[in-house]
């Protein structure tokens, strides 16, 4: 590669394991951490994906996504209960051994013995680490996730999951972060900026450009957002859309 071009920039995907989160029982709240600290990182999130506790669905999942993006982030499924199979899952999809790890159960053992309360099998089960894998710290409740090829598995628990990243996130490629513009249009729909929008893409095909509509108070509201990280250009753009709006139809105020 000539060493005057920039480098592509890391890309990863996110797997999120769990029944509960495909019956509704339970929101996601660990794809935009996930998603933010990425984009600070300088690395493009392309695809999330949720999947349910089921061997084959996993491992199908984990091979795919890993091949086809240079980290994979998997959240849930690493509990002592018996639906918790993403370890082992994780390490049938790679090719490897789960065994009992030393350093897993004297964090274990190290948390325990600080609450007052005796490790029982279950809770011995989160010991379980595929053969090769480094740990990850678990700053919350110390069972650990663990890095594996190019694949991190962390916890379900969103306060669980952040500790986690930002454990690693020192570790993780780095890539030039992406940065983002907006520019907000009151009382009018989609409909009325997607021509002006369609143009100014086309003007800028490197820039990302997207319209996200709802309402505030009762307001047609529509968030025009911009993201590149070339930020000259997105300087540009940002201008370009500003002007796009000044032009439309007077916006009540």
């Amino acid at each position: 590669m000539d060493p005057d071009t920039p480098a592509p920039a890391p890309t990863a995907a996110v797997l999120l394991i769990g029944n509960e989160l495909l019956s509704g029982r339970t929101q996601d709240a660990n794809l935009q951490y996930i998603g933010t600290r990425l984009a600070e990182r300088g690395i493009r999130l392309k695809q999330a994906r949720v999947v349910a506790d089921d061997r084959d669905v996993i491992v199908a999942a984990v091979n795919e996504l890993r091949a086809a993006h240079d980290l994979l982030f998997t959240t849930g499924g690493i509990g002592p209960t018996h639906d918790d199979i993403t370890t082992d899952s994780v390490a049938a999809a790679i090719g490897v051994e789960v065994r009992p790890n030393a350093l897993a159960r004297e964090r274990l053992e190290a948390y325990a013995s600080r609450r007052g309360y005796p490790l029982n099998e279950d809770t011995l089960r989160m010991a379980r680490i595929p053969v090769g894998a480094a740990l990850i710290d678990n700053p919350v409740s110390a069972a650990p996730g663990f890095w594996l090829a190019n694949v991190l598995v962390m916890a379900g628990v969103p306060s669980i999951v952040r500790g986690m990243l930002d454990g690693v996130y020192d570790a993780l490629p780095v890539g030039t972060p992406v940065g983002s513009v907006s520019v907000v249009v009151f009382d009018l729909g989609e409909s009325a900026i997607a021509a002006p929008l369609r143009a100014l893409q086309a003007r800028f095909p490197g820039i990302d450009i997207g319209s996200y509509p709802g309402r505030v108070d009762g307001r047609l509201r529509v968030e025009l957002v911009a993201r590149s990280d070339d930020l000259e250009r997105l300087a540009l753009v940002e201008r370009e859309l500003q002007a796009l709006v000044d032009a439309l139809p007077a916006q009540r105020r």
